[in-house]
């Protein structure tokens, strides 16, 4: 059948089982929305901007396993979604992002809104089309859809001339064909070396990343656990992998790890690495990185393998498989008496905060308490930390945050995405006020969109992280990082439809988060915290792991001097 351009972007996309589709008219997509217009089976969320429809298809994405779907007009429109771009290629996230160009005449001669979006974004996509040619045009999308879900997920953007979305072309309908996960290059002398060496070990650890999210390994990751019979520790975007919950489990690894996690890993003879990048926040100064240990790293992307760290042996493939070879030719192990030498860490060195006052991690532990099954999504700062380090996620996908690329503002649009496609569940988004001045604009989406989510805002006046760095590296000197202009976070919220508290107390909060709990619509809470409150423990830049530092470690240093 002929159809034009837009009617087969929009057939294209209902092929691929896309429901949802975050985005923002303009001229050169006009085509396209007037067709997607006629189809209501394909719910379309308008952002307040651009960057805010990038971060919620994200959102979308990390809280489903599918593929989020996001639009933009030319120009400015296309530039916009960058960020949103970047994010999910640092994190690996599945994302298609579709924009639209000026005419194939006008390419090339600095015509209105024309930008090379498929240039730009080649560095941050798996994959960056543009078509020219609407016989292309079907192909190109499933092709899309393909690479984005296929072995390490990540983001692919197909930007479309204005003439092919109206010019005709035959199309015939096609069944997707969804990856099969990769086996890999490995073969049974790599799983019995791998074997072999988790055999020999006397003091094992696993270090767990997102990787084994996105592969869907979390039970073939508990079944390992138990046969290893080792303390399990993780990467940010590895959180929920492994229950939260486990004795077994010591919490993250790396500059704000714990110190359990920290010295464990630092004395361990073996480290087991699954789905994880070794980034520089882990590995701290990676020439002192795990010395007594041999590494036998587990990841489907061989380009990770001895990139930031040499490791002793590689299984590459997809993690869920690896796992399950693996656990059907291991044997038992018992390893007590290194498990109890790491529990007494876990014991002697807990996290803690003032017993007295609101603070970020009372926050955190009351969410939890409160709300242990929602779906926690954070911005970038100390409120990320303490989001990670505590609440317990139990499941994968429950907490989505901008890992990788660190990207302030992610936060809200991501929580939008996530609330559109969990309409049954509870989603939180924590933020800090230097975040939340970044994307409140989206708040309005959230209340034109009825969601039922709800925005903590740790309102300490100042940029947290980058305060904190100041104080402990920067002999004290806040330049641009104070915010004391006086912006009223709750009139804001309510200006835009919004409920909304501003809370002092610990009883204050508990009484506002519950009352956010019974809202049917978008409940804001600015919660006033210490400007000098910090994330503990920290290692320094460049320090090794084992140098893990709290604050009492920190006023006793000060002391000294």
């Amino acid at each position: 059948m002929q159809l034009t351009g837009s009617q087969v972007i929009i057939e294209c996309l209902k092929e691929q089982g896309v429901d949802t589709v975050f985005g923002y008219p303009g001229g050169a997509i006009l085509n396209v929305y007037d067709e997607l217009y006629k189809h209501p089976e394909i719910k379309h969320v308008l952002t307040s901007h651009e960057q805010g429809a990038s971060h919620a298809a994200d959102g979308y994405a990390r809280s489903t396993g599918k593929v989020g779907v996001c639009m933009a007009t030319s120009g400015p429109g296309a530039t916009n979604l960058v960020t949103g771009i970047a994010t999910a290629y640092m994190d690996s996230i599945p994302l298609v992002a579709i924009t639209c160009n000026v005419g194939v005449s006008l390419l090339g001669k600095d015509s209105f809104q024309e930008i090379d979006i498929a240039g730009i974004t080649t560095p941050i996509t798996k994959y960056s089309f543009i078509v020219k040619d609407v016989e292309k045009l079907a192909d190109t999308i499933r092709r899309a859809f393909s690479i984005a879900r296929k072995d390490r997920p990540g983001p692919v953007l197909v930007d479309i001339t204005k003439d092919v979305t109206a010019n005709k072309v035959e199309y015939t309908p096609k069944k997707p064909v969804m990856p099969v996960p990769k086996a890999g290059t490995f073969d049974e002398a790599d799983i019995q070396k791998a074997l072999s060496m988790i055999e020999k070990a006397k003091r094992p650890y696993i270090f767990v990343g997102g990787g084994a999210i996105l592969s869907g390994a979390s039970e073939e990751l508990k079944c390992f656990a138990k046969k290893v019979d080792a303390p399990v520790c993780d990467t940010l975007m590895g959180k929920g992998a492994y229950d939260g919950t486990s004795e077994h489990y010591t919490g993250m690894l790396g500059m704000h790890g714990t110190k359990a996690s920290n010295l464990g890993v630092s004395e361990c003879d073996l480290l087991i690495a699954i789905g994880v990048r070794f980034s520089d926040r882990v590995l701290g100064n990676p020439k002192k990185f795990a010395k007594q240990a041999k590494i036998l790293q587990i990841d489907i992307d061989p380009a990770e393998i001895n990139k930031n760290i040499l490791v002793s042996h590689c299984i590459i493939g997809d993690v869920k498989t690896v796992l399950s070879a693996l656990n059907e030719k291991l044997a038992a192990q018992s390893h007590r008496e290194w498990l109890a030498h790491i529990q007494d860490y876990q014991q002697q060195f807990a996290l803690t905060y003032p017993a007295e006052g609101l603070s970020g991690p009372y926050m955190i532990e009351k969410i939890y308490e409160m709300a242990s099954d929602a779906i926690m999504v954070t911005e970038v700062g100390q409120h990320q930390m303490w989001a990670a380090q505590y609440f317990k996620y139990r499941k994968p996908r429950t907490l989505l945050t901008s890992g990788g690329l660190g990207t302030m503002g992610y936060g809200l649009g991501a929580a939008i995405g996530a609330q559109v496609a969990n309409p049954d569940r509870q989603v939180i988004n924590i933020a800090g006020d230097g975040c939340f001045r970044m994307n409140m604009n989206e708040l309005a989406t959230a209340v034109r969109q009825k969601l039922p989510l709800i925005e903590v805002i740790m309102n300490n006046h100042v940029l947290g992280m980058v305060r904190q760095w100041q104080t402990l590296f920067y002999q004290e000197h806040y330049s641009a990082t104070v915010l004391d202009d006086g912006v009223d976070y709750v009139k804001l919220a309510e200006a835009m439809g919004a409920e909304a508290r501003r809370v002092t107390t610990r009883e204050e909060f508990e009484a506002a988060f519950a009352e956010a709990l019974r809202c049917d619509k978008p409940f804001v809470i600015d919660a006033v915290i210490d400007s000098d409150d910090k994330v503990w423990p920290m290692v320094a830049p460049g320090a090794p792991i084992n140098e893990c530092f709290d604050g009492e470690d920190y006023s006793a240093k000060k002391l000294d001097k």
